[in-house]
């Protein structure tokens, strides 16, 4: 079961929700240390993780002194032991150390930021444990999202969602258990590129698409915002979030970032949730919910906005959001097509191997070559991951 926390006038936990941090050395691992740290009375770090930033892993274990990290590289496991075993934090190295913390009796909720497909396996082992999840890891959902949330379910864990999207979604339907949902309303800021035609974006450059106009951001996640992948993979996500027919979610552009998202209940209402773009809000209401905390974070003010707008997205221009659309429809293991296809071509792009639009041309090609299966297991998932990788290099090469 999960701990119980009582709420006082000094918000305070009458125990501290122990965690485990898995990817802290990324873009939302290092914002989750900022606000846990904000925040001592109420959290306290159990496990920290990293692929290889085994630098940043060390310093941040330095400062928290969690109970146990992990570097996944295993050849950086001597540098990662020698600087933390004088200081009594166990070391441990590997995708099965991994996903054998996860399910440590001394955590209570596991926060997922690895980056991409990496996330899935950890995840599982998580939720099998029975840790309630904060999800940062959008593609756990992406490439098996009926797989987790049954999971989920038969374990009783629940999904706290931190992507500022569905975190807006989650907090507009507090109180609204009973009230059923006629669609939910996903937005865009538009990237880097928003207005942009096809002739320009053929000779985009990495450095341009890095530039994000709103959020700052690991690179992959940057990428996938230039071209509205990472949108796509948030309507995906939102479907087993929020266990919604494809019918239900639409994304509309609002290139300001102010207005995270918005639900439409039966009698035609809209809730929204607004603020500033700064992802430690999602990242705290996901570690403290049901519970809001008080925080130093920078207020909204209208004044600084005065005009919010909002436009379509141009599905012709931007392919990658059609072909998430067309994905999720297809069911089964199309959208972890999707999921594979696109970090092989964003990992090319970023390594300058290919032009910005080749890769809606490279995942489309994917999703019609991989073998499709209309009702996946995990073995499945496991075996279109791989062979969508192998394609998809082989469509890079030629």
């Amino acid at each position: 079961m999960p701990v119980r926390y009582k709420s006082t006038k000094k918000e305070k936990f009458n125990l501290k929700k122990r965690i485990a941090l898995l990817g802290s050395t990324g873009s939302i691992g290092t914002q989750a240390l900022e606000v846990i740290q904000s925040q001592p009375d109420a959290f306290e770090v159990e496990v920290l993780t990293a692929n290889h930033n085994a630098d940043l892993l060390i310093q941040q274990a330095l400062v928290i002194k969690p109970n146990v990290v992990v570097i996944c590289r295993e050849e950086l496991y001597d540098k990662v032991f020698d600087a933390l075993y004088p200081h009594d934090i166990k070391v441990y190295a590997g995708k099965n150390a991994l996903n054998s913390v996860v399910q440590m009796e001394t955590i209570d909720l596991v926060l997922t930021a690895m980056v991409g497909y990496s996330g899935l396996e950890p995840t599982i082992k998580a939720i099998e444990a029975g840790k309630n999840i904060a999800l940062a890891n959008k593609e756990t959902l992406v490439v098996a999202g009926q797989l987790i949330t049954d999971l989920a379910r038969d374990k009783g864990v629940n999904i706290y969602p931190v992507d500022s999207e569905h975190s807006a979604i989650f907090q507009c339907l507090a109180g609204e258990f009973h009230n059923p949902i006629e669609k939910i309303i996903l937005t865009a800021s538009g990237g880097p590129f928003r207005g942009k035609d096809r002739q320009y974006l053929s000779s985009v450059t990495r450095e341009q698409a890095l530039k994000h106009p709103n959020w700052e951001m690991g690179a992959k996640i940057t990428i996938d915002s230039a071209s509205l992948m990472n949108k796509g993979l948030e309507v995906i996500e939102a479907k087993w979030l929020f266990h919604l027919n494809n019918s239900q979610i639409e994304v509309i552009v609002h290139p300001q970032s102010i207005v995270h998202s918005l639900v439409q209940f039966k009698d035609g209402s809209l809730k929204a949730q607004l603020g500033l773009p700064d992802m430690k809000l999602p990242i705290q209401y996901a570690l403290s919910y049901p519970y809001r905390l008080k925080n130093s974070f920078p207020r909204f003010d209208f004044m600084d906005y005065p005009q919010l707008t909002f436009e379509k997205p141009d599905l012709e221009t931007f392919r990658n959001l059609a072909l998430a659309f067309s994905a999720m429809e297809r069911g089964g293991n199309a959208p972890c097509v999707l999921n594979a296809a696109n970090e092989v071509v964003v990992n090319a792009f970023l390594e300058n191997k290919i032009g910005f639009l080749q890769m809606s041309d490279i995942i489309e090609s994917c999703l019609a070559k991989v073998a499709y299966i209309a009702g996946p297991a995990l073995s499945d998932y496991v075996a279109t991951d791989q062979e969508t990788r192998r394609v998809a290099q082989g469509l890079i090469k030629l």
